[in-house]
């Protein structure tokens, strides 16, 4: 979400994480909407038989023309706006109306969080210091806090008076060490007056995954498999949290993931595409990021659940592993052709479960051979390996949950209290935070999988996890 392209960002050195500013070139670009990928997806997705690999092992005729969606920006923009909308709200809005769920608390218009324990930032005023990113989904400054000299990340949307802003709405339910935090929100007036602009302040992080790990690749090396080790941990911890509140991220990618390489703390960030799952309602299929994009996305499944995040998380470890993106497509056709090369033809029985209402009549694909998983992760660590083909599955159902990649023996070193306190002291990363579930996440654990994700050394009160190291 930060450390976007901005013209005035100033130079970085190319110390490792440090990126300079041809790192920073990211969400700019993976924000914006493709929309002629989009509309080749229309016309591609019922009909995979019309493609071409690549490597040219095997080629398909032409597709027959179909009748292209005429203004396809204003169709794809409303139906976004369609999921996204609720009623219209009743009445004239005023000038700085608060949003929904925020209590106006003074005389300067600033708005907190209702029922929050935080500390009160609606009696600060923000200096905005420069802009660390701009796209389709807004701008987003680095701020000060004048009262306090606090550094904040504010996110200014454009907002349309009549409908509720879901990230606004799903910020204010999260709160967990390791998802981004709201402090503050607010409404400044637009030059439409049927328009305003939404300031939301949160945490602010010096680093993204994606320009952190970037940097290690422009020193010609890899992240240390340590790191590599503890940043998957806290984005499963992340995506189990958020999967309990029914919320499905959608678009979870290393530039979405923020860290902190001084203690190596990560947080997921970027709920714009964010949505409260609902069993019975019917979601968009053209979702998430093409590179992190799960396959029943792809087969246009619009009853999907989190697991399209758990899809996401693993291609988000490998590429920590391999230094790029595992599934590199060109289109969103191509990105299954990518898919394919690596795990293999999906069966009749795999394409169905990842859409049971695909048209199995149009089903012709090439037979191609999974590869074998050690040669597809740089990396001898053979848990390593093994815990991401698990995360990597076509079928939603058998792919590894969030707590059963917790579970996974891959992190049982972080479980280990003598390498910890030795890991600690080279990398200086808060060890009570991995251990730290709430009771909303120990309460939806099993007798089996307590034991397994907390170690011995940590005794579990009434309240939270605590530290009992001696």
């Amino acid at each position: 979400m930060y450390q976007s392209a901005s013209k005035s960002a100033k130079k970085q050195t190319n110390a490792i994480g440090k990126p300079s500013e041809s790192n920073i070139a990211r969400r700019v670009q993976t924000e914006t909407i493709d929309y002629d990928e989009a509309e080749q997806d229309l016309q591609t997705f019922q009909d995979i038989s019309n493609f071409k690999l690549r490597n040219k092992l095997i080629t398909f005729n032409k597709p027959a023309k179909k009748p292209i969606v005429k203004d396809f920006n204003t169709q794809f923009q409303l139906c976004l706006k369609n999921e996204n909308s609720t009623k219209p709200t009743s009445g004239t809005v005023k000038k700085c109306q608060k949003p929904q769920g925020i209590e106006k608390i003074n005389t300067k218009s600033l708005l907190i969080p209702a029922k929050t324990t935080r500390q009160d930032y609606s009696t600060y005023t923000y200096q905005n210091l420069k802009t660390i990113g701009s796209g389709s989904f807004g701008t987003v400054y680095k701020s000060k806090v004048n009262e306090t000299g606090e550094i904040v990340a504010i996110k200014k949307v454009l907002q349309d008076k009549r409908y509720k802003n879901r990230e606004l709405q799903i910020l204010q339910e999260l709160n967990h060490h390791n998802v981004v935090k709201l402090k503050h929100a607010y409404f400044t007036p637009s030059d439409n007056k049927d328009e305003m602009y939404l300031n939301v302040v949160m945490d602010y992080y010096p680093e993204s995954l994606y320009t952190y790990n970037k940097s290690f690749r422009q020193a010609q090396a890899r992240m240390p498999e340590i790191l590599v080790k503890i940043y998957s941990y806290q984005l499963l911890r992340s995506i189990y949290y958020i999967s309990l509140l029914s919320i499905c991220h959608r678009d979870i990618k290393p530039h979405n993931i923020l860290v902190n390489p001084n203690h190596h703390k990560l947080q997921l960030c970027d709920f714009g595409s964010a949505k409260k799952l609902v069993k019975t309602e019917a979601n968009i299929s053209y979702i998430c990021s093409r590179c992190y994009r799960a396959p029943e996305l792809i087969f246009g499944a619009v009853n999907y659940d989190n697991q399209i995040d758990v899809w996401s998380v693993g291609c988000v470890i490998a590429e920590l592993f391999n230094g790029e993106p595992l599934f590199l497509g060109d289109s969103a056709v191509d990105q299954l052709i990518e898919i394919i090369k690596v795990l293999g033809t999906p069966n009749k029985v795999q394409v169905l479960s990842m859409n049971s209402d695909y048209d199995m009549q149009q089903y012709k694909f090439p037979q191609i051979k999974a590869r074998d998983w050690k040669k597809v992760i740089k990396t001898n660590d053979s848990l390593a390996t093994d815990l991401v083909s698990k995360l990597l599955v076509y079928c939603p159902k058998t792919r590894f949950t969030p707590i059963q990649a917790l579970c996974h023996p891959y992190f049982d070193q972080l479980r280990d209290l003598h390498q910890m306190k030795q890991l600690q002291e080279i990398y200086n990363f808060n060890i009570q935070e991995l251990f730290d579930f709430s009771n909303l996440e120990t309460n939806r654990m099993t007798n089996d999988e307590m034991k397994k994700i907390i170690p011995d050394w940590i005794s579990c009160s009434s309240t939270k996890i605590v530290k009992t190291i001696g």
